[in-house]
């Protein structure tokens, strides 16, 4: 035991007192979650530079409509009301009567939108008022390069759809004014529910947010997948090191193979639960800052580090064996992807088990012990709440798979760290496993 806390320390030590240590904690969450990062802090930079659209309106009724909107947005949206400053692209409306050859104007529309003349142009049908039996007649086409993602056609929607409902009732001889209460948009508002302590008293339902029906549990699995890429994946190439440099034969000479693997998983645990403690700690003050703490699920710490021993001594026993099997990278490459699928395979479906935690496919994916550290703890992390029996019975799954991790891994280490010159299979480690 004195050995492997010895090789544990030493493990531990060379990765914290680095710099490398210190910048990937900084730089691993950005790296995770860039992408929501830059929406973030990108959400109010935007491209100003105005915008002109053609507009084709066989109608003639709707693009007198689309000019005058265009003119009260330019007037009211573009500009920050307190600063002055232009947030917003100016949008410009050209309006163009329609050809006799329909076909051949498109065309040379598309041909000004490719120069650059205008951003987009607009197609109105002529029965978009009333429409008739051929649906083609009353469609509104947009046309640019980026159609499916361009905020003006996004924009154009409510104009647009606000103007024909108002011809449409006038058509039926009603007053848009009077009846205009009939179209006020009633949000459905997410609410939870409501309980009652234990005086009788009744506690009215809280509203539910997507920071805790998504956000929360999202951040709790990507944090998981982090320590186990952190804890786990680097025990590859530290083996493959010592092994290729002839070192791990002079540490067998003063410790046996189980003693040296069982030091490195003890190790690289400490260095992921050392960065667990900084982003939890760095986490819970950024919460309490933005008053979302209430949100945040510390109940669920202690299952957050269970599962973490046992996913890093799965992921890791499984690394230091590939390592100790392997010659060189390229050897590493081609085992290492059987390794990496139960660690991936949750990423895949995060999404499905937020919406859905108590689904069946939730449910008997959380027990499928690879996937358990992350999938369980997602699910307990969801305001749905799951019954007990089901960590539990995750909890011992993935222990009892931890164990069977640990001594094939074991198994293989053993054989696989003092092995030269042949290109291992996965064939050639299951044989090691049952043999050895």
């Amino acid at each position: 035991m004195r050995k492997t806390l010895y090789v544990a320390a030493r493990e531990y030590n060379e990765t914290v007192r680095t710099k490398a240590f210190i910048i990937g904690i900084l730089i691993a969450p950005v790296l995770m979650c860039g992408s929501i990062l830059a929406m973030l802090l990108l959400e109010g930079h935007v491209d100003t530079t105005d915008k002109t659209v053609a507009i084709v309106d066989h109608s003639g009724v709707v693009a007198p409509a689309l000019v005058e909107a265009a003119k009260a947005r330019n007037k009211t949206e573009i500009y920050d009301n307190e600063t002055g400053k232009k947030i917003k692209p100016a949008y410009y409306v050209n309006v163009f009567e329609p050809a006799a050859d329909v076909q051949k104007q498109r065309v040379e529309l598309s041909q000004k939108v490719e120069n650059k003349e205008f951003a987009a142009f607009v197609e109105i049908g002529k029965d978009v008022v009333k429409p008739g039996e051929d649906p083609g007649t009353a469609r509104i086409t947009y046309h640019s390069k980026n159609a499916a993602l361009d905020d003006m056609r996004g924009w154009m929607r409510t104009p647009i759809n606000e103007h024909l409902r108002s011809l449409r009732l006038a058509n039926e001889g009603l007053d848009d004014e009077k009846i205009k209460g009939l179209f006020k948009w009633t949000p459905v508002e997410p609410l939870g529910l409501v309980t009652m302590d234990e005086t009788g008293k009744i506690k009215e339902a809280k509203a539910g947010t997507e920071l805790q029906a998504f956000l929360i549990p999202f951040m709790m699995a990507m944090l998981m997948f982090l320590m186990i890429m952190m804890g786990a994946m680097p025990l590859v190439n530290s083996v493959l090191e010592e092994k290729t440099q002839r070192i791990s034969e002079i540490m067998l000479g003063s410790a046996r193979p189980f003693e040296l693997m069982m030091g490195k998983l003890l190790g690289n645990l400490g260095v992921s639960f050392t960065a667990a403690f900084v982003y939890i700690i760095a986490g819970a003050i950024v919460a309490n800052h933005m008053g979302v703490s209430e949100y945040v699920p510390f109940h669920l710490l202690p299952w957050f580090f269970i599962y973490m021993v046992a996913a890093i001594f799965m992921a890791g026993g499984m690394s230091i064996a590939v390592g100790a099997a392997c010659n060189d990278a390229k050897e590493v490459q081609s085992l290492m992807f059987p390794v990496m699928i139960p660690i991936m395979l949750p990423m895949f479906v995060l999404v499905p088990v937020i919406k859905e935690p108590m689904s069946s496919f939730a449910v008997w994916l959380s027990l499928f012990p690879p996937c358990t550290p992350m999938l369980m703890l997602l699910r307990q992390a969801s305001p749905v709440g799951i019954p007990l029996w089901q960590p539990l019975v995750g909890l011992v799954g993935i222990l009892l798979f931890t164990v069977l991790y640990v001594w094939a891994a074991g198994r293989i280490f053993r054989i696989g760290l003092l092995s030269q010159g042949k290109t291992p299979k996965l064939g050639d480690l299951l044989r090691w496993v049952a043999r050895s």
